[in-house]
């Protein structure tokens, strides 16, 4: 494959746009040099580039696309919606029908409420916002082996990057553990009386500890912080009602977004309603402003999410999802077999949702040697940053899939034998989006 054009964007983009991208994940730091560098159109679980090179592609749009890419039914509502006007200076009756519906779908309070926004990292401040305020504290605790909650300064001061960041606010986060009880139960001792809310997700690539949802709901309440579950990348992914309906815990508040609508841009906070009305009108406490965004409410993604929801009522989306991820990590596992290399590669998390991990000769986890796999496999017509599937992706798509995985893991088997990518490798390895410099 030819990669001509997206070099010469690339250059355009990045004196433009810092980093050349507008989402970290997406950026040139992420991707072998031998990589498509602009996508111009999908369809289903296909793209092309500005080269003109199609590809399957997998984790869709940060797995935010879950029906695939120009999904009929969702652009058909949002055409629908469009000519009738976007935004205008009172609200919109969808969203009152939006409400309705993903209260519905998702709600797990007796009058649960419900507030939309563009993006999780918006939702989830949010719920921090609303712990403070309903508890009066100003600490909060996150699961630091869960890699994103949001961009804003009370996440991102605790992560490998943290520049801009005061050391003041810095000071407010706290971390723990997943399945490490001691490490939530020590929030609490180490920081008496200054924990507003535990945010975590439910499940990422490791399953929960028999009980241990359960007890850090009861260690929340025993505290008197609030419990706020991200499922921005489980919600209708793990349950057409998210991981807490898979594990039976419920937060306090829930953050909804990504597939919610098939790759258009809206999220949303669920949550009890003795918290939720902080941000409204109808209590006599001090007012919090709440999510107040001028585009968070547009009819257009508004009807996407409903035709989202309708498609999951109707379709067996989820079961695909886990039917077709585990037909793939079968056969990758078996590709990772029959070259030797299962000791060194393999697949993690729910079938729904794959990642996998690449480690050198040692046995450590190697950025190169994921540059080289990354590589092998675009090279193959395969794009790849984690082995989530979507509803688009058929069983011959799986199947070519595999093939492109077995031929890549005999160069990473190679490559292995000679004690690393030299020679192998076209260009630098991939870097982590976190680090402290480039």
């Amino acid at each position: 494959m030819r990669f001509d054009v997206s070099r010469q964007l690339r250059e355009r983009a990045h004196a433009m746009i810092p980093g050349g991208a507008h989402t970290y994940a997406k950026g040139d730091d992420q991707y072998p040099e031998d990589a498509p560098g602009f996508i111009v159109r999908g369809a289903g679980c296909h793209v092309r580039d500005v080269d003109g090179n199609d590809f399957i592609e997998y984790g869709m749009g940060l797995r935010a696309v879950t029906l695939g890419h120009g999904y009929a039914p969702v652009v058909s509502a949002v055409a629908a919606a469009l000519p009738l006007g976007s935004n205008f200076t009172r609200p919109a009756a969808i969203e009152v029908e939006a409400a309705e519906r993903l209260l519905a779908t998702v709600g797990r309070h007796d009058g649960a409420m419900v507030k939309f926004a563009k993006h999780g990292s918006d939702a989830t401040t949010a719920a921090v916002k609303l712990a403070r305020a309903h508890t009066g504290r100003d600490m909060v605790a996150i699961c630091t082996d869960h890699p994103f909650f949001s961009t804003d300064d009370w996440f991102i001061g605790a992560t490998a990057m943290p520049g801009g960041v005061p050391a003041a606010v810095r000071g407010l986060t706290a971390g723990f553990h997943y399945n490490d009880l001691d490490s939530v139960a020590a929030v609490f001792t180490d920081n008496p009386g200054r924990i507003a809310a535990l945010v975590m997700e439910a499940e990422t690539t490791t399953s929960p500890a028999p009980g241990f949802l359960a007890a850090v709901r009861r260690l929340c309440d025993e505290h008197g912080a609030l419990l706020v579950i991200d499922e921005t990348l489980t919600g209708f992914r793990w349950h057409n009602r998210g991981a807490q309906e898979v594990h039976e815990v419920t937060g306090d508040l829930a953050v909804y977004g990504k597939a919610m609508g098939n790759g258009f841009a809206i999220s949303a906070l669920v949550g009890r309603p003795d918290v939720m009305e902080l941000g409204g009108l109808r209590h006599d406490r001090e007012r919090v402003f709440l999510l107040s965004t001028t585009h968070g409410a547009e009819t257009h993604a508004l009807a996407a999410a409903m035709a989202v929801m309708e498609t999951y009522a109707q379709e067996p989306v989820v079961e695909t999802l886990y039917r077709q991820g585990a037909r793939l990590a079968a056969g990758v596992t078996a590709a990772a077999e029959r070259h030797g290399v299962g000791d060194y590669f393999g697949v993690l998390g729910r079938d729904c949702n794959l990642i996998y991990y690449t480690k050198d000769a040692a046995g450590e986890r190697s950025q190169p040697f994921r540059t080289l796999f990354l590589q092998e496999l675009i090279a193959g017509g395969v794009i790849a940053p984690s082995f989530s599937v979507s509803y688009a992706h058929t069983d011959a798509d799986v199947d070519r899939t595999i093939e492109v995985v077995d031929a890549a893991l005999g160069v990473y088997a190679k490559a292995l034998e000679a004690g690393g990518v030299e020679g192998f490798l076209r260009g630098r390895p991939v870097a982590p989006v976190f680090r402290r410099f480039n």
